[in-house]
């Protein structure tokens, strides 16, 4: 298994929930969290006041709940990776304009060969930090006819293409303007890798910097899956 998560996912908004909660409770209520029924008052007689206190309790709590499950992140390709198991890459046959300008390229542009698929932008700092390593990667894998494709991710063309200048960089780049790519992969932060075998299946994956011995175990693997 050859799976890395460097920073936190959007899962780690979720206990803000319960915080939430406990702040609309005030000083003097409770939450009672084995029932559906917000205390806010203390001292107030059995009325009618309570009964609308907690209806509207109730009802920014599932609010609050929504807007969490609206932003979860997709993570079925992670729990696949943790199992050992070889999902197909997602979006394998969707075309995105190349940085350079030259045309358009997908993953399958690239089938029976290794892919290291990159997630990144000029705006992002662990971007800058691994970029030396994809291009060692790439000098690596263009002996073997593979090959690290980057996917900008909401990234101005002109930045793209200077940060492309500034760290020399080899290998091609997409852009993924308008989210076609990025949401299969269950992207939603910056840098995230996919390593593909020759069949096209993602053998190991890392959200967050890469590093050279990482790399170099995922795309070992990959030659060889």
């Amino acid at each position: 298994m050859l799976y890395q998560l460097s920073y936190r996912r959007r899962e780690s908004r979720i206990p803000r929930v319960a915080r939430l909660r406990r702040a609309g409770a005030g000083a003097g209520g409770h939450v009672d969290r084995g029932q559906r029924s917000v205390t806010t008052l203390r001292g107030v007689r059995r009325s009618a006041v309570p009964i609308v206190v907690a209806v509207l309790g109730a009802a920014l709590v599932a609010l609050l709940v929504y807007g969490v499950v609206a932003r979860h992140d997709d993570t079925s390709l992670d729990s696949a990776v943790k199992k050992g198991q070889l999902p197909a890459a997602p979006g394998y046959a969707v075309s995105l304009p190349t940085l350079d300008g030259s045309g358009r390229q997908s993953l399958a542009s690239f089938k029976g060969k290794v892919v290291v698929l990159n997630f990144w932008a000029s705006w992002c700092p662990p971007c800058e930090h691994e970029a030396p390593v994809l291009e060692r990667a790439q000098k690596q894998l263009a002996t073997s006819g593979g090959t690290v494709l980057g996917v900008t991710y909401k990234d101005d063309a002109s930045s793209s293409r200077d940060f492309v200048r500034q760290h020399k960089l080899s290998y091609p780049s997409v852009r993924d303007d308008r989210l076609d790519l990025a949401p299969k992969y269950g992207t939603t932060a910056l840098p995230e890798t996919f390593v593909l075998d020759k069949q096209g299946r993602i053998v190991a994956m890392s959200r967050g910097e890469v590093n050279e011995r990482f790399l170099a175990n995922a795309i070992d693997r990959a030659q060889k899956s």
